[in-house]
């Protein structure tokens, strides 16, 4: 029965819902993260901010004043640390984040997660393999994420320091980009 139960859960989360905007009649994909359902009508903030999942990333862009880079109309990719990515980072490193003195250091954190363009887990595999093994993504903050496939045949991105995080969810397309995410947060190279 425990068994069933979890089946059918894991199943309802990776489902895939087509539904029509009555006002627009453009036909709206939901997918559920952690429960939540994201919309491919809404914008990435208004998703983000439905899923208990991304809070601390929600409060960081708050915090920085980025709202608008989530839900402006430039399309932008997002690669989004959940909750637990977050809650690997050395004690005390969020709370110090978040503290106005380190505004700054909080904008490049959340714009190294943050590529220009709708790209697709697909984009992303096509320049894996068109690059030998290894691609190149520029992120808005200036710096680079490189992506591999690895043995599992997950899309891992490496950040600046060596850092690995692996793609657990992607291609969740949003009205204005698409979200994939994250395992772990990516942390670029102090300037």
């Amino acid at each position: 029965m425990k068994k069933t139960i979890l089946i059918c859960l894991m199943l309802f989360n990776s489902l895939f819902v087509f539904a029509q905007n009555a006002d627009t009649g453009r036909s709206v994909k939901v997918k559920f993260v952690g429960g939540a359902a994201m919309s491919s009508f809404k914008s990435l903030m208004e998703n983000l901010s439905s899923s208990n999942e991304f809070s601390i990333l929600v409060k960081a862009i708050k915090a920085d004043s980025l709202t608008h880079l989530f839900d402006g109309n430039s399309p932008v990719t997002v690669f989004a640390p959940t909750n637990k990515a977050f809650e690997k980072l050395t004690t005390g490193k969020l709370d110090s984040l978040l503290q106005p003195a380190h505004k700054k250091e909080l904008e490049s954190l959340i714009k190294y997660h943050c590529v220009a363009g709708m790209i697709s887990s697909k984009d992303i595999a096509k320049q894996i393999k068109a690059s030998n093994g290894l691609a190149t993504l520029t992120t808005l903050s200036g710096g680079i994420l490189t992506a591999r496939v690895n043995e599992n045949r997950n899309i891992v991105l490496t950040d600046e320091n060596g850092g690995q995080s692996v793609i657990s969810q992607f291609d969740i397309k949003q009205n204005n980009g698409v979200l994939h995410i994250v395992t772990a947060v990516l942390i670029s190279k102090s300037k």
